[in-house]
């Protein structure tokens, strides 16, 4: 039976208020993301990295997942046809990789002295000659992943001025324990941890920038909210016993969450005040209305309404109520997702009974709706990487539920992390 949070979540959560809780493509627009292998990326040149005996292994590692977050961030080229590094003979090594047609020349060595390592890394621009990054990393062997992906974000943000996200992750909740747990991913899918053990119904984990992860559990067999904090490898109750919580979104600033709440004669969105500790109802209508989230500037939040009819999306200015529909003609609506730019809100949605649900872009004016999925199984659940270029979602397009990442147009997309049992609600961290 197909998930649809919130409406259908409300639905089925409304119901298990009453009774025991058992643990139990193709595209149709293109934006504008520029594809690897384009002729005007400027290229990298990338030899192999300098090691000591104890280091090679490592140095490896570091190297490949610089080479694949640089690609991936679609910036860059990388060019490896090229001679190895000489640091006696840089200006001979420069000389030889701007022959090759690279812009810049990314260099790095690797030592070890137990138990840690030291990575130093370079990138050269091959026009000046000149050191345009140079950074020191030291971890032990267990860190080295995200080093490089720290030097990755890094590296990116020198050349081109624009944020890395090679250091963000993925929060979900997964089935294949028999219980849904929430689960914790690198972007590349890399570094799986399992977060929760409630051994109940945990979802919807929404990040928040410190670093916090709020999510809705059956924990004490009503859906509550808890926070984990990840710094401290603490869980923590922020709602529970109040009925219906289902956690929307954690407002920029960090001090307030909206959520869904059935304190009223429908599930209506409130918003928690974490400083206070005190509830505000911003929706009162004879209808049901969920799946909150806020705008990057916190001055708006989108939700899910059925007042209308059918689920529709809706968009809240916080300061006055004043309220419009974004959707109109959509037969089910899903799920909505402000992006970083302030631009778009992604969605999930269905056009017709009885169809499939796909992911969907519509504009502040509602003018312009945009199809990102098609033909391609169930799409739901999608969440913006924090520069607003690719979306995560969910997908049975191969079977069981899985985790996808896709560019912001619909195109390339591919399988996030193949794991056992189904995943769902992923959130992107900031």
């Amino acid at each position: 039976m197909k998930k649809l949070i919130s409406l259908a979540v409300i639905t089925t959560v409304l119901v298990c208020l009453c009774a025991p809780v058992f643990a139990a493509p193709k595209t149709d627009v293109y934006i504008g993301i520029t594809s690897v292998g384009d002729k005007h990326l400027p290229a990298i040149g990338l030899p192999q990295f300098v090691a000591d005996a104890q280091s090679e292994s490592a140095a490896q590692l570091v190297r490949e997942t610089l080479r694949a977050d640089l690609l991936f961030a679609r910036y860059f080229d990388i060019n490896e046809d090229g001679p190895a590094f000489n640091a006696s003979k840089l200006s001979q090594t420069m000389t030889g990789w701007a022959r090759a047609r690279a812009s810049y020349l990314l260099v790095g060595s690797i030592s070890y002295s137990e138990p840690y390592y030291t990575i130093k890394i370079y990138v050269y621009d091959l026009s000046t000659r000149t050191a345009v990054f140079s950074k020191a990393f030291k971890g032990t062997k267990t860190s080295l992943r995200r080093l490089a992906h720290i030097a990755s974000d890094q590296i990116t943000a020198a050349l081109t001025g624009k944020r890395g996200i090679a250091d963000t992750k993925i929060a979900f909740a997964n089935n294949a324990t028999k219980h849904k747990e929430i689960y914790m991913v690198d972007y590349d899918g890399e570094n799986l941890q399992k977060l929760t053990n409630d051994k109940s119904i945990a979802l919807l984990p929404r990040w928040s920038k410190d670093g916090r992860i709020y999510y809705t559990t059956y924990k004490y067999r009503n859906p509550d909210i808890f926070a984990i904090d990840l710094k401290a490898g603490k869980i923590a109750p922020v709602i529970i016993r109040g009925g219906l919580s289902l956690i929307g979104g954690v407002s920029p600033d960090g001090k307030a969450l909206v959520f869904t709440s059935s304190g009223g004669a429908n599930p209506s969105i409130y918003i928690y005040n974490l400083e206070t500790h005190k509830k505000q109802r911003i929706t009162n209508k004879a209808s049901v209305d969920g799946s909150p989230s806020y705008s990057p500037d916190g001055k708006y939040i989108t939700f899910v309404s059925n007042r209308a009819g059918n689920p529709q999306i809706y968009v809240m200015e916080l300061a006055t109520g004043q309220t419009r529909a974004l959707t109109k003609n959509f037969n089910w609506s899903d799920s909505p997702q402000w992006s970083p730019t302030g631009e778009w809100i992604v969605f999930s949605g269905r056009e017709a009974p009885y169809h499939p649900m796909d992911i969907f872009l519509v504009d502040l004016t509602g003018t312009q709706i945009r199809r990102l999925t098609t033909d391609a199984g169930s799409n739901e659940d999608p969440t913006w990487s924090p520069d607003g270029r690719f979306i995560a979602f969910t997908t049975t397009r191969n079977g069981s539920r899985q985790l996808y990442l896709m560019d912001m147009d619909g195109s390339a997309p591919h399988v996030l992390a193949d794991l056992p049992g189904d995943s769902f609600t992923p959130h992107w961290s900031f």
